[in-house]
């Protein structure tokens, strides 16, 4: 096994490899409004630390979100695009799913909650960190107080609201690593994983206007 890991569902535009037994290279930059500019060159390094070809990639696991719609769809649409090229399988994963297996907490539950913007967090609850306990939800932190109440938190959206989660821990961003690890876990495991859509929770802010003037001439 090679696979290919990385998520641009969060400001961090993360890339790992993994050999089927650890993570082999991996690298992670912050910067919400670049996830285009920096994804590929980022491949290119992981692979270049690893000392191997892309073509050499056995499989593509991905970060599905949930997300803002412009950063997740690149990851989304560059790991289409390599599994097409390269003829391998292409896997999704939940992005909090690779939080949670990264928080480093003993046990839970806990909640990991990342930044929705609009004053809202993208968040489940877990049993520990392989199990969701709820399907991802995005809600404004005051409206879920009472459901999350002493529970440890990880992720962005925890950090950002410490009235909500008081108990909060790295780490902040999720990582390509873990996703991998993770993904490469699960598929030894025989589990089959989610299909590689985005999962978004809400709509876009580009909408298409309701009451245009047509301009054309009758």
């Amino acid at each position: 096994m090679l696979l290919l890991a990385l998520d641009t569902a969060t400001p961090a535009v993360t890339v790992a490899l993994h050999d089927g037994t650890a993570v082999i290279a991996s690298s992670s930059q912050v910067d919400a409004r670049r996830h285009g500019e920096l994804l590929l060159p980022a491949v290119d390094r992981v692979l270049a630390e690893a000392g191997l070809k892309l073509d050499a990639v056995t499989g593509i696991a991905v970060g599905i979100g949930p997300g803002p719609y412009t950063g997740l769809r690149v990851g989304l649409m560059t790991a289409d695009t390599f599994g097409l090229a390269l003829g391998v399988p292409v896997h999704g994963l939940c992005t909090l799913d690779a939080l949670a297996y990264a928080a480093d907490i003993e046990k839970g539950p806990f909640v990991v909650a990342t930044d929705a913007r609009r004053k809202e967090v993208y968040w489940a609850t877990y049993a520990d960190s392989r199990t969701r306990l709820t399907d991802p939800a995005v809600d404004r932190p005051a409206d879920i107080a009472e459901r999350v109440a002493g529970l440890p938190a990880v992720g962005a959206g925890a950090l950002l609201y410490p009235d909500t989660f008081p108990q909060a821990h790295e780490p902040e961003h999720v990582s390509a690593a873990a996703l991998a690890s993770l993904a490469a876990e699960k598929l030894a495991a025989g589990e089959e994983l989610p299909a590689p859509r985005p999962l978004y929770l809400r709509r876009p802010d580009a909408q298409v206007p309701k009451n245009y003037k047509v301009v054309t001439p009758k």
